[in-house]
């Protein structure tokens, strides 16, 4: 017995599909094949792979140009002000030095603390580290710690009208260079 659109053999109609008492939509031709879990694996690892490969060549263009920021010199040149007292302290600004004239000639001695590196200031006394309390003669000797060494003293130069002070190079204590 046929109907229109319907057939009792496969109880086929026009679109949908029935099995015994269930009724499900056939799938349109135009819907995409449902994706198997392991190509979808695959196809993750391959996209995984090409962000690897893309952020290296970044990473590899960013070479060439270096990644340190600059800092000023250790050896600098400075001019003491004529007003300096003899013991008294000239800092530059943005050194780690101080600077001292007396009548056997000028001297650095450097302004970081042999404690921790904190950056000691000038007092009457000599100096004082304001974080742990360390103090230090004006020639740099402990005279309270927790300082395990004295400050150092560093190289001066003389240079025409002005002195060229090297942050880096420690010379014994007492060396001066004549004004």
């Amino acid at each position: 017995m046929t109907t229109t659109g319907m057939t009792t053999t496969g109880m086929t109609t026009t679109g949908m599909t029935t099995t015994g008492t269930t009724t499900t939509p056939a799938g349109s031709r135009l819907d995409p094949e449902p994706v198997p879990r392991r190509d979808f694996l695959g196809l993750a690892a391959l996209w995984s792979a090409g962000a690897a490969l893309i952020f290296a060549g970044l990473g590899i263009l960013r070479l060439p140009k270096a990644a340190v920021l600059s800092s000023p010199s250790k050896k600098f040149r400075v001019t003491l002000p004529d007003s300096l007292a003899a013991g008294q302290a000239f800092v530059p600004p943005g050194r780690t030095v101080a600077l001292f004239k007396d009548d056997g000639g000028v001297y650095a001695i450097s302004t970081i603390c042999t404690h921790l590196g904190c950056i000691v200031k000038s007092t009457r006394e000599g100096f004082e580290c304001p974080c742990h309390g360390s103090r230090f003669t004006p020639e740099g000797a402990v005279t309270k710690g927790p300082a395990p060494t004295a400050l150092p003293w560093r190289k001066v130069t003389h240079s025409g009208g002005s002195y060229v002070v090297d942050e880096d190079e420690t010379v014994p204590v007492g060396t001066k260079v004549k004004a």
